[in-house]
């Protein structure tokens, strides 16, 4: 059975080519991990991203966790597939492998 908060998700991740659940905004990201996936996505100058903040629906966490099967936060999902947190976006970012997966949503 699909909860409310999954279809929203659903939603979510099929609407923009790259999704980002995190704490906070882009411009006041409230840990550093989301921190840190705004600033890779930035550096490789993705303009089109959802961020989500997860702290404007208390739901969103426990249906991330679900959603996703993946305990932590934040999350990112790029054309609708789950890629990952903090540290995977930075190993495949460090490896140019983010930068490959993104093609043309990378400008820079």
């Amino acid at each position: 059975m699909t909860t409310d908060i999954q279809q929203l998700i659903q939603s979510q991740v099929s609407s923009s080519p790259v999704v980002i659940y995190i704490k906070g905004t882009p411009k006041f990201p409230q840990c550093g991990f989301s921190a840190k996936v705004v600033q890779i996505l930035s550096l490789l100058g993705v303009k089109e991203v959802l961020a989500v903040n997860v702290f404007e629906d208390p739901a969103l966490v426990p249906g991330l966790v679900e959603y996703a099967n993946w305990p932590t936060l934040p999350q990112c999902y790029v054309r609708g597939e789950f890629i990952g947190g903090c540290d995977i976006l930075t190993e495949m970012y460090q490896s140019g492998e983010l930068k490959q997966l993104l093609g043309e949503l990378a400008t820079a």
